[in-house]
């Protein structure tokens, strides 16, 4: 690594890698970072595909193992934007190797996984190698202010929490299986893809910690045609079984997920996550309410933020609506003039930033590994308490998990 240089090795390039190799290229040109990024290496199982992602998204080099690509003597950071089942494989390596990680969300497949994964951070940062989870709505500029306000006591004593994540990309019962569809490599459906990001923004913009919930899930459409649609002649498709003349492939996650959560520092919580909201594309939303203010966001205006400012009198209270594009907003100021909006892709250039100023200070990243365990804590207590019948369930601070599911039996609760 050359003096102010940092290799980077991306694994994976659909979606997550699209937006992360933007962020990446990005970062440096809008953010005075310690640290200019050199993206070395995509990796990916399709050689082709690998090559043609690199060559649009400005990847020097590309591999098809991932072994290959941490192992190189140009990487110095590894970031993970696969399915769940790969990531504390690939992690875990990475930290072993002395390579710094960010690692997509949720952090793992089971709290079994993610334990371990943490263990390994908190080793690794010994030696001064740093791991982030990528919870980048933490870097929307509207959130950020809104844990700012709760940080300042303008809220007061929190006492609600009401969180959704909306979308509607599986309301047609026709669409295809995806590999989130499947408990084998996503771990969970709507709960893991989306509730991941409402519990974490939840606990972080409040500063509690959930400590039990009681939940229910449902999955709506238990079989899908195959990925790439009919099979012919009643073959039968991988994970799946031939029905006639079309493949149907199993889903294995729930389609959605709702629970009430308790807090620990007194709030009431309830959370909701879909991928049926016929309507709703990417609604975010959290509103937080408490003895003497609230707040209200929604990502689909995620330039905007609510805010109720109970001290107010009366004949002039009211929700106020916060354009959050000034300079001295969080972020804003590396951007554009007042009122030229951000986008979802500004937050993972935020996210990078911020990791790179870790990297190069010698200090931990927010969200660390700890915090995506904590997370996976609350996910594995929410499918707990789903199967056995919405029975309360408290979110454990230790124990195992199978499958996505801890064992709760005896954990200590938080």
């Amino acid at each position: 690594m050359s003096s102010g240089e940092i290799g980077v090795g991306m694994i994976g390039h659909a979606f997550m890698g699209a937006v992360h190799s933007h962020a990446w290229r990005t970062v440096h040109r809008f953010f005075p970072v310690p640290l200019t990024p050199r993206l070395a290496v995509l990796c990916g199982r399709d050689a082709a595909r690998t090559a043609d992602a690199a060559a649009r998204f400005g990847w020097a080099d590309v591999e098809t193992d991932w072994r290959a690509a941490v192992a190189r003597d140009d990487v110095q950071l590894v970031d993970i934007c696969t399915p769940g089942d790969t990531h504390a494989e690939i992690a875990l390596a990475a930290l072993a190797a002395g390579k710094h990680v960010l690692c997509e969300k949720p952090l793992a497949n089971s709290v079994a996984e993610a334990e371990e994964m943490a263990a390994a951070a908190e080793a690794a940062a010994a030696r001064g190698v740093r791991a982030m989870v990528a919870f980048n709505y933490r870097r929307v500029p509207a959130l950020a202010l809104a844990r700012k306000l709760v940080a300042d006591g303008r809220l007061g004593q929190i006492r609600h929490v009401r969180a959704v994540y909306l979308q509607d990309w599986l309301s047609d019962e026709n669409s295809p299986m995806t590999w989130r569809l499947r408990k084998d490599k996503a771990g969970s459906g709507s709960l893991g893809d989306l509730g991941a990001h409402i519990v974490d923004a939840a606990q972080w913009v409040t500063g509690q910690d959930i400590t039990g919930v009681s939940a229910i899930a449902e999955t709506f459409v238990r079989s899908r045609p195959a990925e790439g649609g009919s099979a012919g002649n009643g073959q039968i498709a991988a994970g799946g079984v031939a029905m006639g003349e079309v493949a149907m492939g199993e889903v294995t996650v729930d389609d959605a997920a709702l629970f009430l959560a308790r807090f620990s520092g007194g709030a009431l919580g309830s959370f909701e996550a879909t991928r049926y909201a016929l309507g709703r594309k990417n609604a975010m939303r959290l509103e937080v309410n408490g003895s003497r203010g609230s707040i209200a966001f929604d990502f689909e205006s995620m330039n905007e933020l609510s805010f109720f400012d109970g001290d107010v009198p009366g004949a002039e209270a009211g929700f106020r609506r916060i354009l959050v594009t000034e300079a001295d907003h969080p972020y804003v100021g590396a951007w554009w003039p007042p009122g030229h909006l951000l986008g979802y892709e500004h937050t993972f250039t935020h996210e990078v930033a911020d990791l790179l100023d870790a990297i190069a200070g010698g200090t931990d990243p927010a969200p660390s590994f700890a915090d995506g365990l904590r997370v996976q804590r609350v996910l594995a207590a929410v499918e707990n308490s789903a199967s056995a019948g919405s029975t309360w369930t408290p979110v454990g601070t230790a124990g195992g998990a199978v499958n996505g599911r801890a064992e709760m039996e005896g954990a200590a609760v938080s």
